[in-house]
This record gives structure tokens, sequence and C-alpha cells, in this order.
């Protein structure tokens, strides 16, 4: 057939990979269902014309490693029951490429005009029905826990679904209905006014839904209201945010390498009023990643995590986060298309592993100075930095984006105190102190066991740090001196 021979010979292989393991599912569905109780679900977009064109290849094989040669020309086809659920909501177009398409390959159509659950209860009770292919994807929003065969949701019909192209992507724009749907600016042709190239000219697969219609979110209205009026000082004092830094890495726990990391990012932290609650570091390991992440994501606002991001075997962050929420890896179509555009031909391998991401709990945030958006799950952020520069530069971004939830709150001021009493001589006073400016942390450490004590306030208020730092010099008079740092 010319769709399998133009496949099998083009020089992609990736694209030869997803393609045969796409035949291989219809395949199999024709070989578990009688071919009359199998069903095609067809709309006219993209996924379900793509999915087509695989039917058809994939049950031309059928027939063929069936062995049945003599009706091979007659099946060529596929005459399977398609079935179209037609909407006034569609473009014009749409349902003329619809009905063109089951017209040129003797598609027997049913049309159905009531919405999608209602319109199967009556398809089934009609014809029995055990399989259905779809054209979803795992990006899509109903595509969470699918397998290339899953059995519909409760309370819907019973039958299969059967997704050959799960794991697929594409560089078209989205076109959805006509209340939805403008022209994508990205395809706009500058030579001619109002004009617009074809949707498959659209070389960058990640803004394909650049000519949607953005909805309001009025959460996000709000929160930004209030993000904004974060000068008004008591409205800054209500806002209380704590988070967690997990930090992956076999070579820090054995002393290869030092995490610089953690402390710089609860620098940056403290700096936009957030409170770290816990720091730790853990093993290249799932369980190690997935514990930790499990113990702070519902204690804390927000869990950042470092390391074990990439192809090799000890890169296992990902896959530590998925099992916290319960959730599985599964092929992110946009991050995908980010990762071919920034390694090109470096990338050898039939699936790109660095591509799996938890799914159904993934949000890419993005930013032009970012090569590759960081990941977000939840209240669990990825961070990708290997250096503190790199660290540096991500902050930035994670600051400019409002996805980020890194809400700005007052920042926290602080006061380091150095003096060579002893502990003993300083802990009463200390202790006193930390009673009548409870909302002040007041901690010690020494630079040496010899050396100087320095003692170090920190709050939100910066009249209540100067007054517990003027108390406790006055409590030593000439024995207790500024610092510059903690260090």
């Amino acid at each position: 057939m010319e769709i399998d021979e133009a496949v099998r010979g083009c020089s992609d292989r990736r694209m030869r990979t997803k393609y045969g393991n796409a035949v291989y599912v219809v395949q199999r569905a024709f070989a578990l269902y009688p071919f009359e109780e199998v069903a095609f679900s067809f709309n006219g977009g993209k996924d379900s014309t793509v999915l087509l064109h695989l039917i058809r290849a994939g049950y031309y094989l059928y027939k063929k490693d069936a062995g049945d040669v003599a009706q091979m020309d007659a099946v060529k086809n596929c005459p399977l029951r398609t079935i179209y659920f037609e909407s006034p909501c569609a473009f014009p177009e749409i349902n003329s490429f619809t009905y063109e398409t089951v017209s040129t390959y003797g598609l027997p159509l049913e049309t159905i005009h009531s919405d999608f659950k209602s319109g199967l209860e009556g398809l089934l009770k009609e014809k029995p029905t055990k399989a259905i292919f779809i054209g979803t994807r795992i990006g899509d929003p109903n595509a969470v826990g699918q397998e290339q065969f899953s059995p519909s949701s409760p309370g819907w019909p019973p039958f299969m679904r059967v997704n050959p192209i799960l794991d697929w992507s594409y560089r078209y724009t989205s076109i959805g209905s006509i209340h939805d749907t403008v022209p994508n600016a990205l395809l706009s042709d500058s030579s001619t006014e109002k004009s617009f190239r074809p949707a498959y000219m659209l070389t960058d697969g990640r803004l394909e839904r650049a000519g949607r219609t953005k909805k309001t979110n009025h959460k996000m209205e709000m929160n930004s209201v209030a993000s904004n009026g974060m000068n008004n000082i008591e409205g800054e004092q209500m806002i209380s945010r704590a988070a967690s830094i997990i930090v992956v890495g076999d070579e820090i726990l054995f002393g290869t390498t030092e995490d610089k990391l953690g402390a710089a990012l609860c620098k940056k932290l403290h700096a936009i009023g957030w409170r770290v609650s816990h720091v730790a570091v853990v093993r290249n390991e799932i369980d190690s990643v997935a514990e930790e992440v499990e113990r702070c994501k519902s204690t804390d606002d927000m869990v950042f995590i470092f390391g074990g991001l990439g192809p090799l075997h000890s890169d296992i962050s990902l896959a530590g986060v998925a099992k916290a929420f319960g959730v599985r890896l599964a092929p992110d179509e946009e991050f995908e298309d980010y990762l071919s555009q920034l390694m090109g031909n470096n990338y050898t391998g039939d699936r790109n592993e660095m591509a799996l991401l938890p799914e159904g709990i993934t949000e890419l945030l993005h930013h032009k100075k970012l090569p590759l958006p960081l990941i977000k799950c939840r209240n669990v952020i990825t961070l990708a930095a290997t250096n503190v520069d790199e660290l540096d530069t991500e902050w930035d971004c994670l600051l400019d984006t409002q996805e980020s939830g890194l809400v700005q709150a007052k920042p926290f001021v602080s006061k380091h105190l150095g003096t060579t009493l002893s502990d003993v001589q300083i802990a009463p006073v200390l202790a006193k102190l930390c009673l009548e400016f409870s909302d002040v942390y007041i901690g010690c450490h020494r630079i040496s066991r010899a050396g100087p004590l320095v003692v170090n306030l920190t709050g939100k208020d910066n009249q209540r740090v100067e007054a517990a730092a003027e108390k406790l010099t006055r409590s030593f008079e000439g024995q207790i001196s500024q610092v510059d740092s903690c260090k």
C-alpha cells in the first residue's frame, strides 16, 4: 500500500518507529474484535485525518499478514463504520471536508447530532460496538491515564478506546470552534494584507494553539491584583509562603562535590519574603525522590528540585515526582518539540526519553531567555541549573512568569551582630530576647569554635529587627558589634 511504502522508505527513523507502533495497535484491534463491531470516530481534524490513513494502512497489513491476498484490492480503503458528531459550532469548511473525505474513501458514515456521551449510548444500543478508534494524543485534556487500549470511563457506555496515535506530535496550528478560534498570527503572510499561510507551514509546533482565544481566568486576575498591590505593607505582612528545596545527587552524599545551589536558592527565596522550611539532599533513586517530594508537597507552598534531569541512568527526578503524585511518565509533545529544536541531530534514539513528563499534572513554564521551559508539576518546580549563574537566569525568569506561582511578598531583613562573649554568658539574654521579639528569628552560629559568635536577627519588620539588635547591644555595652554578613 502506498502509505506503508512511503513511511517505511523515509529517512526519519523516529517517524518510522511511531508509524510502526501505531499500525501495530490498529492490526491488534482488528485481530481482537470483529470488523463489524469496530468503529472510527472522525471529526475532520488533523488528528483523526492522520488516524484515518493509519487505520487504512493497518487494516491492509492485517489482511496481508492473514494471507487474504485475494481481497487486497477491496480492503485498501478499509470501509470501517465511521462516526461523526456534527456540531453547529464547527466551521463549515470542517463539515465539508469531513463529508468529502468519507465519500472519497467509501466510509459508511453515521452522523450524530447529540452530545458525545448521549450519541454513544444511542449508537451502542442500536449496533453492537466493542471498540472505537479515537485520535486522542497524550497532550489532550481527556488523555490523562489512557493507554493505547483503554476501557471507557466509569458512567459511560462500555467500549474499548483504541488510541493508536497517543504519543504522536505535530506542527500544525490548531482549530477549535467558531467561538474560540482566530487566525494564527504566526502564519500571517506579510506580503499580503490579511492573508495567512496554510496551517502545515507553522514551523514551531509549540505554538499550534496561538490561534485560540484565551478565556479570562478570574482567579489569576485576582492573584495579579493582589501581587501588584504588594506595596501595601499591611497586605505584604499577611502573605506567608514557605518552600522546600530538594537536591538530588549521590555525588553530594559521597562528598565528591558540594551543593551550592541550595544555599543560593535560600537567599533568593529569602529576598522575596519566602521562608525556607526544609533543605534535603537525596540519592539518585526514584523512591528517595518520591518520598521527599511527597513529604514536602503537602506541607509547603512550593517545592524546588535540583539535579537528576537528563538522559543518563541517574536522571530520575521526574520519575520520582511522578511517583509522588501517583501518575505515570508520558511523552509530552510540546516539550519534545523544544528538545528536537535544541538538540537537532544529536539525538539518535527512536524515542526521546527526556520528553517523558508526569502525566496530567505538568505545566511548562516558558520564557524567551530559556532554551527549554522549566517543568512545574502542581507545586513542584524542577530546575535545570547546574551552577549559580544558571540559577540566576532561571530565577529571574520564574519571577517574570506569573504561572510560576512565586508571589513576591515583603522581603526579610537581617541584622548580623558579632561578639567574643561565651555561649554561657549570652544565652540567658538571648532567651529573654526571643520571648520579647517573637516575630523576629534569632539564631546563632560560630565561624570557628575559638572564633566570634554571630547572632542573626531576621524578620519582615525592619523596625522590630533594629529594636531587637539595639536591646541586645545595650545589654553588653562595647562587647557586641555589627558584622557585614553571617559568614
